[in-house]
């Protein structure tokens, strides 16, 4: 049986990592990957349709990674209860590891790292997140035979019209 797609989307701050990132990620038959310029067509995004991962900067000037974090967990409107968020940093501080761990962030991958790095943590990643499958219900089995017999009358009796 096939695995489904993952959408990954991703929004980083410098337009030429994001195309690398996002070439690199759509390389993998198994990702969907949307990339996106900013935090309100990432959050429109995902009010119409689902990501099981986001990758965000903390480099960001408009939209820090935590900060965007923060804001996909309070959203009522998103229900993506399975969500993962890896965030991007050129250095960890004392500062942004508190951040991360307040605002739920997954995983930091430090800058500059190898695009094919990035594909490797976010496969694992989807990989570790799979959501509990539902549990199957057998079709409860009928006993036929106490409908009587297998005529099922579909008009009521009318007198005949004598003329």
């Amino acid at each position: 049986m096939a695995q489904p797609i993952k959408t990954v989307a991703v929004l980083v701050a410098n337009p030429a990592l994001s195309s690398i990132l996002s070439m690199t990620l759509a390389g993998v038959s198994a990702l969907r990957v949307r990339p996106f310029d900013t935090q309100l067509a990432l959050v429109t995004y995902l009010h119409l349709a689902s990501a099981e991962l986001v990758v965000a900067d903390f480099d960001s000037v408009h939209c820090r990674a935590d900060v965007l974090a923060e804001d996909l967990r309070e959203d009522r409107r998103i229900n993506l209860p399975y969500l993962q968020i890896v965030a991007l940093a050129s250095s960890v501080t004392p500062e942004t590891k508190a951040a991360s761990i307040r605002a739920g962030i997954d995983e930091i991958i430090m800058k500059p790292m190898s695009p094919k790095y990035l594909v490797e943590r976010v496969l694992a990643r989807l990989a570790q997140s799979r959501p509990p499958e539902p549990e199957r219900r057998r079709p409860r089995r009928h006993d036929w035979s106490t409908f009587g017999d297998n005529v099922v009358p579909l008009f009521r009796e009318t007198p005949h019209y004598h003329p």
